[in-house]
């Protein structure tokens, strides 16, 4: 099977990569920005006719699209997450190749849910943010298409390789300064927001899947468990070691805010400093993957605990 992967060099696509290199049955082609892709090209300014082009010669049966942007403004986010699929989705209409289309979207599409709930795929989508309406465009392009061909919404990944910005990220990073700096007080804000964290080489194992199957339509990609920030914060802390004591803050007013606290090094205690949660979800968020299940025959297998663990260890490589 000829496999065509856009954004091989991503967070997600690198996993994905893997797992598909891991397969003897796949010829993958990486095509993406980066001098190390097969094919270099950039979805944001490319035309469908050049990607046409390349379909027909290297004539792929599955195409999978883990490019895109998490951070940005509405603009460039929607020119990396909204303009880029659809000149995806216009090649695969004029090549001839007839290659199925595997595109990573993501939980964020849904926005906030109610406390306490699942999220289905049949949940009407209101997100909050510029970054989930960019991929919910998107979503919408790939199932108006026409294509044969399956979204898999991803809800929060975590593990080997998350990003240093992100909320585990920076708890992850709030936590070596601590533990550099021989702090025995951590101070974290804003604990309170509870998501559905997957770990990333379950996510890859899900895109495999995906492209095996003849599934089409969403299908959510999640855990099925919420989690509160402030219990994976105490996890962390246990596989680092951290013997200091974690005291959490009240959230600030106003619209919801995460925080994670950075000690300074002028201090005997660690400063609190916000940001906001960036998915736009609200409080609460956690998938119904009863449909990842019976349609792809996939279930997570990471826990939570071992993907905490591959953060810590990079992040403890920076001590």
């Amino acid at each position: 099977m000829r496999v065509l992967l856009i954004g091989a060099n991503g967070y997600i696509g690198r996993f994905v990569a893997d797992r598909l290199l891991a397969d003897p049955a796949v010829q993958l082609t990486a095509l993406g920005r980066g001098d190390d892709a097969d094919v270099r090209f950039d979805l944001a300014t490319g035309s469908p006719g050049a990607l046409t082009r390349f379909l027909d010669a290297v004539h792929p049966g599955v195409v999978v699209n883990c490019a895109g942007a998490t951070r940005g403004g509405a603009r460039e986010l929607t020119r990396h997450n909204t303009v880029a699929v659809a000149t995806v989705c216009e090649a695969l209409r004029r090549s001839g190749c007839g290659a199925r289309l595997v595109q990573v979207g993501c939980g964020s599409e849904y926005g906030p849910s109610q406390p306490g709930s699942s999220t289905a795929e049949d949940a009407v989508p209101r997100p909050g943010g510029p970054y989930g309406v960019s991929k919910l465009a998107a979503t919408e392009l790939v199932l108006g298409s026409g294509l044969d061909a399956v979204v898999l919404r991803v809800f929060s990944p975590a593990g080997p390789g998350t990003p240093a910005g992100s909320p585990l990220g920076r708890l992850a990073e709030a936590m070596r300064r601590a533990m550099q700096s021989g702090d025995g007080e951590l101070k974290l804000g804003g604990l309170g927001v509870q998501r559905d964290f997957v770990d990333v080489r379950d996510v890859a194992r899900a895109v495999h899947a995906a492209s095996l199957s003849a599934a089409q339509g969403v299908i959510n990609i999640g855990s099925g468990r919420a989690v509160r920030l402030r219990d994976a914060a105490a996890v962390l802390a246990r596989v680092a070691g951290y013997g200091g004591a974690l005291h959490e803050l009240d959230a600030p007013p106003g619209p919801l805010r995460s925080a994670i606290g950075h000690p300074r090094a002028d201090a005997d205690h660690a400063s609190p400093v916000a940001y906001p949660y960036p998915d736009g979800c609200g409080s609460w968020q956690q998938a119904d993957v009863r449909t990842a299940r019976d349609r792809l025959g996939w279930r997570p297998r990471i826990n939570l605990e071992e993907s905490l663990a591959d953060i810590w260890m990079e992040a403890a490589c920076r001590i």
